[in-house]
């Protein structure tokens, strides 16, 4: 039986793939056990690589480095190269009021490690450690450990003390956001059920009660006006039409404007009277509101498409229908000419029913195109972003240079790619079955790496008396930035508590106290602010805890 016991304790490519294999397998079987309604999920991989590690279990350095490493540059970047499309549109719409306090999560975390630190006496190696911990931001902690051993620093320190305050850091967030709803939350700053606070869209109707624009046409209209909208349908003396750029208005027209909230104002002044009804609820049956035209969604799967303008398809004069909204990434885009269109993206089309066949032969409409894996995509990816990753860059003031490292580079590279490789031909699209694999799969890698590499020393460190200070100090980094910043968020910036819940959590990169935000707050709020601060969280964290150790250390 030697050759078995051999598969798990010989040092070989073939052991290591076996117990890293082990180690996930078990991991994620336990992380799916819910307890007072949370679960850990995928973060249980670490803990139970730790075990592993307690009890001797190893792999060769060179492939345990490999793994780690490639391990957190696939998470990364494939979570670069989702949100990379819907990243700046909601950067535009909303997304900066909701950066500020995600921001100040991350520098207000950072300052009160160093002050904790002093205090404490903690050596500031593992001070870093324990940030990274309360943060449950492993990815900070490879930067770290890359700074620490740029500078001759042992960097074991650091991933014990991650390894200890991990899992208050994880607590920390649900409890504090918990606690945010039980003391701070008023029945106003709940999201209703309709809510969608990241729609980068509204629909209004009006009447055209301006004399000044009463006999010009639309194109005229939009040009001197300066604003961008879409009008989707016409009503004229009972009768309804889509509307093209050369159709005049009259006095009494009904028009059904596609906008964004922060137009709608504006555009009453221009059109006229806004009539009452709510066109913005989803329980709105669109093929209902007329029979003349029907309303459809239709995928853009034909490559011939990807990077191209939507005025440069003429959709609208060829055929008669238009184009209201887009979907990109979770994200509703307003669909004016200048909107390059991607692979992936769900066009709302209204028409009549054999223009709107016609123009689903144009834009493709074949969601068995979209499931071919394009892996060019993500090997380009990676090849730039471990480039851009190892850039020194120099700083005032700061001995060595900083670099973005394995977690920013490609994670930066991964949101470019995904928001501007379309607009170079490039097919960037996977589907999100695929990329959530490939997430999945990266991090698993990672957290297993990393806890077996931890565990080996964990439970002495925990024993010891510095152990029971650890774990204080994590949880208070993790829990008073949290609490400050999400009472700053509702009380001051009037944020609904969705949106800040998720603000908090991808601030934290803490995707299992989103689930847990998902789980109590109607709507996808939470999940889309999430979305919105994590890459540039996510990005500061990477660069600041290099430039907290280079000043400080």
């Amino acid at each position: 039986m030697t050759w078995f016991t051999d598969i798990f304790t010989a040092h070989s490519a073939l052991q290591a793939v076996v117990v890293l294999s082990l180690i996930a397998t078990v991991g994620i079987g336990l992380g799916k056990i819910r307890f007072l309604g949370i679960s850990l999920g995928s973060a249980f991989i670490f803990f139970v690589g730790i075990v592993a590690g307690h009890l001797g279990l190893s792999i060769d350095r060179q492939m345990l480095n490999f793994a780690e490493s490639f391990g957190l540059v696939l998470f990364v970047y494939a979570l670069g190269l989702q949100v990379g499309p819907g990243f700046f549109s909601s950067l535009r719409t909303g997304g900066l009021r909701l950066i500020t306090p995600a921001l100040g999560v991350v520098v207000l975390g950072t300052l009160l490690a160093v002050v904790l630190g002093r205090v404490a006496g903690v050596p500031l190696p593992d001070m870093t450690g324990i940030l990274c911990g309360a943060t449950t931001n492993t990815p900070a902690l490879g930067a770290a450990q890359q700074a620490l051993k740029q500078m001759n620093f042992d960097s074991n320190g650091a991933a014990l003390g991650c390894a200890v305050a991990y899992p208050l850091g994880v607590v920390g967030v649900i409890l504090a956001i918990a606690l945010l709803r039980r003391f701070v939350v008023r029945p106003s700053d709940l999201p209703s059920p309709d809510a969608d606070h990241a729609k980068n869209v509204f629909i209004a109707e009006f009447r055209a009660t301006n004399p000044a624009i009463f006999g010009k046409s639309i194109r005229d209209v939009a040009l001197h006006s300066h604003h961008r909208f879409v009008i989707s349908r016409l009503w004229r003396e009972g009768r309804v039409s889509i509307p093209t750029s050369d159709t005049t208005l009259q006095e009494g027209d009904h028009l059904l404007i596609v906008t964004s909230p922060q137009e709608v104002e504006a555009l009453h002044l221009i059109f006229g009277r806004q009539e009452k009804k709510d066109w913005n609820t989803r329980d709105i049956d669109w093929n209902a509101v007329d029979r003349q035209l029907i309303s459809q969604r239709i995928l853009v799967t034909r490559p011939e498409i990807n990077g191209r303008k939507l005025s440069s398809l003429r959709l609208r004069n060829l055929y008669g229908i238009n184009i209201s909204r887009v979907y990109r990434s979770g994200v509703q885009l307003l669909a004016t000419p200048d909107l390059t269109l991607q692979l992936g993206d769900r066009l709302t089309v209204v028409g009549e029913a054999a223009a709107i066949k016609h123009v689903e032969k144009i834009l493709g409409n074949a969601v068995k195109n979209l499931e071919e894996p394009n892996l060019v995509a993500v090997f380009v990816g990676l090849i730039l972003g471990l480039t851009l990753g190892s850039i020194p860059v120099s700083i005032p003031g700061i001995s060595l240079p900083v670099k973005l490292g394995l977690a920013g580079g490609p994670i930066v590279i991964g949101i470019l790619i995904g928001t501007f490789g379309p607009r170079l031909h490039m097919i960037t699209y996977t589907t999100y079955s695929a990329n959530l694999m490939l997430r999945a799969l990266g991090l698993s890698m990672y957290l297993a790496c990393l806890g077996l590499e931890a565990g080996a020393h964990f439970f002495e460190t925990v024993m010891r008396p510095e152990g029971a200070l650890w774990l204080l100090l994590g949880f208070l980094l993790t829990f008073v930035p949290v609490v400050l910043l999400g009472v700053f968020a509702l009380r001051v910036l009037r944020i609904d508590f969705g949106s800040v819940s998720g603000m908090l959590c991808g601030s934290m990169a803490n995707p299992m106290a989103l689930t847990y935000a998902n789980d109590t707050i109607e709507g996808d709020n939470p999940s889309v602010s999430y979305a919105t601060v994590y890459p540039l969280c996510m990005f500061l964290r990477v660069v600041i805890i290099q430039v907290m150790l280079m000043i400080f250390l």
